[in-house]
C-alpha cells in the first residue's frame, strides 16, 4: 500500500463538511515568487475562511530558488500542520536516492539538480541541510480525501487506489493519461507539464502542472464541496494572471 497522507480529524481544516476550501497547487520547481503570489491569491479568495493547501510535489530542481520553496513550505506546514499537505514528487524522491547512494548524481544534475545545489550553495545532495533532508524523506506519496485522490504523477489504471506502487505514483504517465475510466475519485495530479499553460481536465483526472518553471503560470485548483457524498465535477473557471481554476463539486 502506498504511503498516503492520513485522513485528518473531523475538526481539522480539510473536513469536507465544515471547511470546504481546498487548494491544490501543481509543480513548483524552485519558482518561489510564483508560489508566493499564488498562495497570496488563494488567501485573498478564501477571505478568512479555513482552507487546506495540497501541494502536489516537485518543489526542487530546474528553477532558481529550490531552497526558498522548501523553506516556505516547511514554514507554512509548521505553522498550520492540519492545513498543509505536501506530497512527494519524483524530483524529491531522486534527490533522496542520491543522498542514500541508490542513484548516480549525473542523472539528477542533468534533470535540474544542479540548480538545486546552486540555490543551497553546496556541491552535492548530501550537503543539503539535515532538516530539509528529513522533511523531504517524510513527504507522503498521496492524499485521499474521499472525493479526490491527490498524487504527483497519477495511478496505474489497472490497480485499486490502495494497491498502487510507489513508483507509479511519482513517475507514471501512460497508460494513465489516456485512460478514461472512473476511478471512484477525481485524480488530481501534476508531473506532466502542459505546453499550453492551461490545466488539463479529462473528467476523471485534473492535471495542474502548467509548466511554471518553463515560463508559464503556476497553477492552483480550488475544490469546493456541497451536498451529498455522491458528487460530480460541474464547472471550471480560468482567471489570470496566474491560472486559477475553481472546480465546484455538487450533488449529482
Amino acid at each position: 500500500m502506498p504511503e498516503c497522507g492520513q485522513h485528518l480529524p473531523a475538526n481539522a481544516c480539510p473536513d469536507v463538511g465544515t471547511a470546504p476550501l481546498i487548494y491544490a497547487i501543481g509543480d513548483i520547481h524552485g519558482s518561489l515568487q510564483k508560489l508566493r503570489d499564488l498562495i497570496a491569491r488563494c488567501e485573498r479568495h478564501a477571505d478568512g475562511r479555513p482552507a487546506t493547501f495540497v501541494f502536489l510535489g516537485d518543489y526542487i530542481d530546474r528553477g532558481p530558488d529550490s531552497r526558498g520553496v522548501v523553506e516556505a513550505l516547511m514554514d507554512r506546514q509548521s505553522q498550520q500542520p492540519e492545513c498543509v499537505i505536501a506530497l512527494k514528487g519524483n524530483h524529491e524522491a531522486v534527490a533522496i536516492e542520491i543522498i542514500d547512494g541508490k542513484t548516480e548524481a549525473e542523472f539528477w544534475l542533468r534533470e535540474g539538480g544542479a540548480a538545486t545545489l546552486r540555490s543551497y550553495g553546496v556541491g552535492s545532495a548530501r550537503e543539503l541541510p539535515d532538516e530539509h533532508i528529513a522533511w523531504l524523506r517524510s513527504l507522503p506519496l498521496c492524499h485521499d480525501d474521499g472525493r479526490r485522490f491527490f498524487v504527483h504523477a497519477g495511478i496505474d489504471p489497472e490497480k485499486p487506489l490502495d494497491a498502487q506502487s510507489d513508483h507509479d505514483l511519482i513517475w507514471i504517465r501512460e497508460p494513465f493519461l489516456s485512460d478514461a475510466r472512473d476511478y471512484g475519485r477525481l485524480i488530481v495530479h501534476g508531473h506532466t507539464p502542459q505546453t499550453t499553460g492551461v490545466p488539463d481536465f479529462r473528467g476523471n483526472r485534473l492535471n495542474l502542472d502548467t509548466g511554471a518553471v518553463f515560463g508559464r503560470p503556476l497553477d492552483g485548483g480550488r475544490v469546493r464541496n456541497r451536498g451529498a457524498q455522491s458528487s460530480r465535477l460541474s464547472a471550471g473557471r480560468l482567471t489570470g494572471p496566474h491560472i486559477f481554476l475553481e472546480f465546484q463539486l455538487v450533488a449529482s
